[in-house]
């Protein structure tokens, strides 16, 4: 590398390989693949300098924000790995309600930097992920409902071309590139250096309704939230969870299985957020609930840290997602059975409503697609490396289980190595082949590594 890049080359084969290897992903499960050499960049300059080296050396690249990446896309064997961890930034107007990131932004670190000034984005639920996967994947965060999509929130896109050139993308600007920044996640063929979000009201008043209820009770409980939840307005998030009860409530060993639900309302005020609660207020089946907490106030970083319980650091994670346009009440039953036997107290099956927003106008124009009205994502959680080979089969067997009701993947939490069509399923037909042309536009040379496949 010239004397103006400032950041690191770790090629294999040097002292520091392995350490910097194994820090790519947050996952302990970590697939055995191996790039040729890792190249940590220290700012947006060395960005460019990298694919030029790329180039010049014949190695494809990877990339890589902050390596939340569940199925571990940024490991390929050989070529190059652009490790963009130090692109941290957020530099915020509030008089025109904007703000620019760097890619290796945390949600969590973008929702306490805007709170001062009033200020919201749709940042994701895991408080760690960084931004630039999770927008270039779509985007499934906090108050989707009324906002939609993360990606939709993203007026423009800086990004490093496999000619080594920077380029802004917008819908004036190379607007087909921008199509692709907004939902082409891992296959994205080139790196995203900065992005230009709208920002929106911080909701100064958040509250939260939990139920929860015996596995048993699943159908019955499916039966009422889902009719409950249809006079939800779209400020409220609502969701199913399928998991070992919480040492909050079960102190039994081992602790039971449950079916929970829970509504969270983003409002400006304390009684209007109770108002939006107002249809899970009286459940039917509330005197069988093993767990019930209504309106109980939250804050952002409340809601982090419940999501960091279910999904910590320093576990071995596999995921999976399924759209489908079959109801809760027909796949959450069919999935009860595989939860209760699941080898991990740690897995879960989520199924939230409208996870995007019942809004598909704020979906268009970009590559992320909705793929159906239902929505599920089992998550396999556990620490012994002996029990690798159970918890994968337990996700696809759980899987196999709703697939013949699916109509498609999300793309950012898919299994990419489960089989070779879930990164062509993640999208529109029309959408995979516009995907696929653009990539042999601006990356005929296939520089960079497209989706994983097993």
């Amino acid at each position: 590398m010239s004397e103006e890049f400032e950041g690191e080359v770790v090629r294999r084969g040097d002292a520091a390989y392995d350490s910097t290897w194994s820090a790519m992903l947050w996952n302990e499960l970590k697939p055995r693949r191996f790039p040729d050499l890792i190249v940590r960049v220290a700012t947006e300059r060395d960005v460019p300098a990298a694919v030029r080296l790329a180039r010049a050396e014949g190695h494809r690249i990877a990339l890589r924000s902050h390596g939340h990446s569940w199925c571990g896309s940024p490991l390929r064997d050989g070529g190059m790995l652009i490790d963009l961890s130090a692109l941290n930034a957020c530099a915020m107007d509030p008089a025109s309600r904007t703000a620019t990131v760097q890619p290796a932004l945390s949600g969590r670190e973008l929702v306490a930097a805007l709170a001062p000034h009033g200020l919201a984005f749709p940042a994701g639920h895991c408080g760690p992920v960084a931004l630039g996967g999770y927008l270039l994947s779509g985007g499934l965060g906090w108050n989707a409902g009324v906002l939609g999509p993360a990606a939709a929130s993203v007026r423009a896109v800086e990004v490093v071309t496999a000619d080594g050139a920077t380029l802004t993308c917008s819908k004036d600007e190379h607007p087909d590139l921008f199509w692709a920044a907004r939902g082409a996640g891992p296959g994205f063929f080139a790196v995203a250096t900065r992005f230009r979000l709208s920002l929106y009201d911080l909701p100064t008043a958040v509250a939260e309704t939990t139920y929860a209820f015996p596995l048993a009770d699943v159908e019955p409980v499916t039966r009422w939230a889902t009719t409950a939840a249809k006079r939800l307005p779209a400020n409220v998030e609502a969701s199913f969870m399928l998991a070992t009860a919480s040492p909050d409530y079960a102190t039994a060993t081992p602790r039971p299985k449950v079916i929970s639900f829970t509504g969270t309302a983003f409002a400006r005020a304390r009684e209007e957020a109770v108002a939006c609660l107002d249809p899970l207020r009286d459940c039917p089946l509330a005197d069988r609930a093993l767990y019930r907490k209504v309106d109980q106030p939250r804050t952002f970083e409340d809601l982090y840290d419940t999501s960091s319980r279910f999904w910590p650091r320093g576990h071995r994670n596999v995921v999976d997602t399924l759209w489908s346009d079959t109801g809760y009440e027909t796949l959450l039953p069919a999935l009860a059975a595989s939860v209760a036997a699941a080898p991990s107290e740690q897995s879960l099956v989520l199924a939230p409503l409208w996870p995007v927003s019942r809004d598909r106008t704020l979906s268009l124009d970009m590559a992320f697609p909705v793929l159906g009205e239902t929505y599920l994502a089992p998550f396999a959680t556990w620490d012994d490396p002996a029990a690798d080979a159970d918890n994968v089969r337990w996700l696809r067997d759980t899987m196999r289980i709703v697939e013949p009701y699916g109509t498609g993947h999300y793309i950012a939490e898919a299994d990419l190595t489960a089989d070779p069509s879930r990164a062509r399923r993640s999208y529109t037909p029309a959408g995979w082949e516009r995907l696929r042309a653009l990539k042999a536009e601006y990356d005929p040379e296939n520089l960079f590594h497209t989706y994983l496949t097993p």
